[in-house]
């Protein structure tokens, strides 16, 4: 865990910005000796959102699944996704 002072980010935005991009972490800034932004870059950020939508979606069809939706086995999956490719 990265932990700044606000006045880190607002005297060296640069290294703050350089440190999130090289960790791909989040930065916690910290106002007055308690914990007040987190701070990352746009990457990790974009990859944090995509994996948050993952978990829902994979949520979601176990939901789905366990309140009796058809569902296909991994074999009758890979069957129907060849069969889609050969009709292209």
């Amino acid at each position: 865990m990265i932990i700044k002072a606000s006045a880190a980010l607002r005297n060296d935005y640069t290294s703050i910005s350089n440190l999130a991009k090289e960790t791909k972490e989040p930065i916690y800034i910290t106002k007055n000796g308690e914990g007040d932004l987190v701070v990352m870059s746009i990457d990790a950020f974009e990859q944090r959102e995509q994996m948050l939508q993952l978990r829902s979606n994979v949520l979601r069809a176990e939901q789905e699944r366990l309140q009796g939706t058809n569902t296909l086995s991994i074999s009758d999956a890979r069957k129907r996704l060849k069969e889609r490719i050969h009709d292209m």
